[in-house]
């Protein structure tokens, strides 16, 4: 396997003007929905079924299973809806994607509604990021102007139009039925399942959610094939993907590369830890939502098999990097603050549980805790896994969880002590620098 970068969706990103459809068409940008129109919608499935390309929102579904779960065709109206709602902390690709060439989402889009029998496709977006909202808006009035979008496209036949939907900024939204329900002007709650989306989704009717990086891995595909897709990465995580470093490393970024590449390897493309004094401490593998890793970890191999097997999730590739200033125990509490107060509280073990791990982590934190709260926090965290009503609560106990796995002594030496008289943080907030926005402030 290739471990060098692949740059396809961040080609271009560094031209002067990488946003506009003048520079996506000169790196043949729309060349693959002219190749897509030409083919049949059972072929267009098939070919992204046989790329093996599976969701880049976290969840790593085949996309192209998830197209072929539509029932036939009945006669009424079925939509595509890209989860663009990207606010868990760390998780940072689609909005730079947005940002930086929007257009291969837009084409994405319009490829992914001709292979399902879309006329209207929706891309719901982080409210909070008007910069993005105003681009993918300019974006999709030039793919109109263009013949891209609208009616007969290219002489096709075809007719689609494209909403970009603003949402008011809610974590739960990130659910795809709770996404559904904030889009059809309803209060952003999970749905009960099933039914699933493929069958009664937006007003009811068959809909495909999929992440942003998922369509805008479409085009690239259909123009080079599924075998130069399934040329990159390993033999069940095919492709490539946006790996976004931040944290304690010299060069932040996003790092576009094969899934399989390590965090080593990603590691020396970053110029390494920001300084040569503080190795690295811990670091999340896709994302506060996932269990965390260690030193130990850094040669496994990124891709979905792998870091299961090694105790964590790939997720969305959002590697926060820790060195050893930082505080664990600290760090934990942070995103459990996050996940507390962005769980909708439909359900009591999300709504509840997180509350309780709020409270007994901050008194950690503290110096205020006993050795008996590391069992208590596990003991909520099992009545949270499993139990919640969406991925929410599950997401909140991994970085519990793991933490106390592997730095229990870290927790313990909060507690007071001869050493540590009133408990509390042993490590030296000024050093650590912990909480600087890229670190682990969603974007």
């Amino acid at each position: 396997m290739a471990t060098t970068l692949t740059p396809i969706l961040t080609e271009f990103w560094d031209d002067e003007r990488s946003w506009s459809m003048e520079t996506y068409e000169r790196y043949d940008g729309y060349q693959a929905l002219r190749t897509a129109l030409g083919m049949s919608q059972g072929d267009l499935i098939q070919t992204v079924k046989d790329s093996g390309l599976r969701g880049r929102g976290g969840a790593g579904f085949p996309t192209g299973m998830k197209w072929g779960f539509l029932p036939p065709p009945d006669g009424g109206p079925r939509y595509l809806v890209v989860n663009a709602d990207e606010s868990e902390p760390g998780t940072c690709k689609d909005i730079p994607l947005m940002m930086a060439a929007p257009h291969f989402l837009i084409e994405g889009v319009v490829i992914t509604s001709f292979a399902i029998g879309c006329n209207h496709a929706f891309i719901y977006l982080r409210g909070e990021v008007v910069h993005v909202y105003r681009r993918l808006m300019r974006a999709v009035e030039e793919a109109y102007a263009k013949g891209f979008l609208g009616k007969n496209i290219l002489g096709s036949g075809f007719d689609l139009d494209v909403t970009v939907h603003a949402g008011a900024g809610a974590y739960i939204c990130g659910e795809e039925t709770a996404l559904l329900d904030s889009l059809e002007g309803r209060r952003g709650q999970p749905r009960l399942k099933p039914p699933f989306p493929a069958v009664a989704g937006l007003y009811a009717r068959p809909t495909v959610v999929n992440n942003v990086e998922s369509i805008a891995s479409v085009p690239a595909i259909i123009r080079h094939g599924a075998d130069w897709f399934t040329g990159m990465g390993t033999e069940k995580s095919t492709g490539f993907g946006l790996f976004s470093l931040s944290g304690h490393v010299k060069r932040p970024g996003q790092y576009e590369a094969p899934l399989g590449i390590t965090l080593r390897e990603l590691l020396d493309m970053a110029g390494g830890m920001r300084s040569e004094q503080h190795g690295l401490k811990f670091w999340t593998p896709g994302g506060s939502s996932t269990p965390i890793f260690t030193a130990e970890h850094l040669d496994v191999p990124l891709d979905f098999e792998s870091v299961a097997a090694a105790g964590s999730m790939l997720g969305t590739r959002a590697l926060q990097i820790f060195d050893e200033t930082t505080c664990v125990v600290r760090a934990v509490d942070r995103w459990i603050d996050f996940y507390a107060h962005e769980s909708c509280g439909k359900c009591t073990p999300c709504r509840e549980g997180n509350y309780w791990m709020k409270q007994v982590l901050h008194r950690l934190e503290h110096g205020q805790g006993i050795e008996a709260d590391l069992d208590k926090l596990l003991d909520i965290c099992d009545n949270i896994l499993g139990r919640s009503f969406c991925a929410l609560g599950d997401g909140a106990t991994s970085p519990v969880t793991s933490s106390i796995q592997y730095f229990r002594d870290e927790y313990l030496r909060h507690l007071p002590s001869a050493e540590n008289p009133e408990g509390g943080c042993p490590f030296d907030p000024a050093a650590s620098a912990l909480f600087a926005p890229e670190v682990i402030a969603a974007p």
